[in-house]
């Protein structure tokens, strides 16, 4: 027995924005595996610190910077292996370039995974409702890209976005999922009625609020940041020699 066997191609995955939504993404990671056995499953290192600072607010420069925290996460799974990472919070990705560029491994985008989604669900182009927090979606971390893609994005008005996703989102971090569902689902409905092709779970407590069983009667395909992330990891282990 050598040393050698037990290196691979870890996925490292910086969790703890929220803590739940970082457990979530591992279980989906493992859920969405097609495997025989444990030992098909990819393996994965997950760095779960909530002590992260509050992302919005450090963004907008009312709180503490969580840069230098995400930084070390990233430092730490690299250290323990990792060789590809994925971050499981979409307003963290206000900071990709700069976690990007402090790692020498790859690091998949979040907005990408969704788009690369939405094109394996068959849509290839239209409307695409976003929901998020109030900071992704004023700062347009999935509008330039959808855009950009040949998509049409839609949001919701300011009211919907306060009055629903970000209650929605705060009840999911307070471990109050059944509450979070009803706001989640009147923004899921405006979108609906906009016409949209397909909404986008663009914050990763909104996937914890809607859950996949209940889905299918929404009358409109959704993409979920959480799956969308854990298809991407896969695929980048897929990919390896």
């Amino acid at each position: 027995m050598t040393n050698n066997q037990f290196e691979g191609h870890f996925l490292g995955v910086l969790g703890g924005m929220g803590p739940l939504a970082g457990a979530t993404f591992m279980e989906r990671l493992i859920a969405l595996t097609e495997s025989q056995c444990d030992q098909q499953h990819i393996p994965a290192i997950l760095w779960n610190d909530p002590r992260v600072p509050d992302r919005p607010a450090g963004h907008a420069g009312h709180g503490e910077d969580p840069l230098p925290w995400m930084e070390n996460g990233v430092k730490r799974l690299v250290e323990a292996g990792a060789r590809a990472l994925v971050i499981p919070c979409n307003t963290a990705h206000l900071w990709y370039e700069q976690l990007a560029a402090s790692t020498h491994v790859p690091v998949l985008h979040i907005v990408q995974a969704v788009i690369d989604d939405l094109r394996r669900q068959g849509i290839a182009k239209g409307r695409i409702g976003v929901l998020g927090t109030a900071t992704t979606l004023r700062l347009g971390l999935y509008q330039h890209e959808l855009r950009a893609q040949g998509y049409e994005p839609v949001i919701p008005p300011a009211a919907l976005i306060e009055g629903g996703c970000a209650d929605s989102i705060r009840l999911v971090k307070n471990n109050r999922l059944a509450e979070a569902l009803h706001p989640a689902l009147a923004c899921v409905a405006y979108l609906r009625e906009q016409g949209v092709d397909a909404v986008v779970l663009g914050c990763t407590e909104l996937p914890l609020a809607l859950p996949h069983p209940l889905r299918v009667g929404l009358g409109v395909a959704i993409t979920d940041s959480i799956d969308a992330l854990a298809l991407a990891g896969l695929a980048w282990y897929r990919s390896q020699p």
